[in-house]
């Protein structure tokens, strides 16, 4: 019966995995293009993701990728930021400009009737953004008062501890929004400088969806971006995941120890090893049941949440996980977390536990990809990584043919999961 219900899950998701590839000359560049088309509602969205305008091309002026995204987002030099959202929600179109470590991403929403106008909306912001003195000052001050907030963010405190110890000496160790020293220093200058560097279309992947005719869209963005310059691909750097098995601690007014931590998680093929991946983190760290959950919440009761999952991308590949605890049982829960951690690579997982995790993950994967932009978003991340389009499918149907021999010895190699290292937010005079 179990199986019967996993093959018609299956047979579901092959149903929605409607996603293609195509490529649009823009410019004499190749843009590639990834589609879905789906005239369920009369509604459709662009997603632009340009290449290398993440805050990881930052350098030495920290803050500038996601200033420079802010004051995207406050319209157009004629129009302001208030004329140009009044303009944009007349006909109920969205439009937001966004940043990741790696990309600039603009993405578009819209009615379909209001498709051309929205595009257009587009092309105004691109061709005359409001690089103007106060735009700049509105947003500097507004990310300021953000650092202001972080500075009692304890989590965000941790999260960017535990970055600067696993990827010390490099743009990952940096902090997206910056430092108040260096966010002063920007200059309406460096706006523009910025803008010539991230928007060529060599660096550009577009993503569409919905109730679109996909030809006459890539006609109508084509000469919303044709004055955009070629420039040159970006080239993804990489970076090692720091071994040393460290411990940093920040003493903060906490009532509460905020424990961050990570190691190298060294995979040399995702698509032969994904899989097996997702499968070990589950049983490691996924959520209700997992080994970190059950001894440490549920028999242990020294945290109400605690995990650990994988993070692989194309500029780093390691683990990371989290627990908040009492300051009297910071020191237990670290030392349990390295003890759970290293008994599970020596001994792996059990067939109890390995069967649980396919029930789970083979039910819930097709669920997370029902909706269109659930599913582009998952195209699309496969595409970044160099895997197949349908590479969703594919994970599933290795999922379900793992053998417990094989999760085991796959569990068994990544002994350099053990190298943790802790960031945490603690309290001196409390910890005791």
């Amino acid at each position: 019966m179990k199986k019967i219900l996993i093959t018609l899950l299956l047979g579901v998701f092959m149903g929605l995995q409607a996603s293609a590839l195509t490529h649009q000359e823009i410019n004499q560049a190749k843009v590639p293009v990834i589609y879905e088309e789906n005239h369920l509602l009369p509604m459709g969205f662009i997603h632009l993701a340009f290449r290398g305008g993440g805050s990881l091309s930052d350098k030495n002026q920290l803050g500038l990728a996601k200033l420079f995204a802010q004051v995207l987002n406050e319209g157009t030099k004629e129009l302001g930021a208030v004329g140009f959202a009044q303009l944009l929600e007349q006909k109920a179109i969205s439009l937001n400009v966004d940043t990741s470590t790696e990309d600039l991403q603009i993405t578009l929403e819209f009615l379909k009737e209001y498709e051309d106008e929205a595009i257009t909306r587009l092309k105004e912001l691109l061709k005359s953004p409001n690089f103007t003195q106060n735009a700049l000052e509105k947003v500097k001050t507004r990310m300021l008062a953000q650092l202001l907030q972080k500075e009692s963010d304890f989590d965000y405190l941790a999260k960017l501890t535990l970055k600067q110890e696993l990827f010390a000496n490099t743009p990952l160790a940096n902090a997206a929004l910056g430092t108040k020293e260096s966010l002063q220093k920007i200059k309406l200058e460096d706006l523009k400088q910025q803008f010539a560097k991230v928007f060529e279309l060599n660096k550009l992947v577009v993503v569409l969806g919905g109730d679109l005719k996909i030809d006459q869209t890539l006609k109508r963005l084509d000469n919303a971006l044709n004055f955009l310059p070629q420039g040159k691909a970006y080239e993804e750097p990489y970076f090692e995941t720091s071994d040393k098995k460290s411990e940093k601690i920040l003493y903060k007014d906490t009532e509460q120890a905020f424990v961050y931590f990570g190691a190298p998680f060294k995979i040399k093929d995702l698509k032969q090893d994904l899989a097996k991946s997702k499968v070990m983190m589950f049983v490691l760290g996924g959520g209700f049941g997992s080994r970190l959950m059950e001894k440490i919440r549920v028999q242990e009761g020294l945290a109400y949440s605690v995990y650990i999952r994988s993070n692989f991308s194309k500029v780093a590949h390691f683990a990371s996980g989290y627990l908040q605890t009492k300051l009297s049982t910071q020191a237990k829960s670290v030392a349990l977390v390295k003890k759970i951690i290293k008994e599970f690579i020596e001994k792996g997982m059990t067939q109890q536990e390995l069967d649980d995790a396919k029930k789970f993950l083979l039910g819930s994967e097709p669920l997370r990809n029902e909706t269109i932009s659930s599913r582009l978003n998952t195209t699309y991340n496969y595409f970044y990584l160099g895997l197949p389009l349908d590479f969703n499918q594919t994970l599933l149907n290795q999922i379900q043919k793992m053998s417990l021999k094989e999760i085991n010895d796959f569990i068994k190699e990544h002994t350099e999961i053990n190298d943790l290292t802790f960031a945490i937010v603690s309290n001196k005079k409390k910890d005791k």
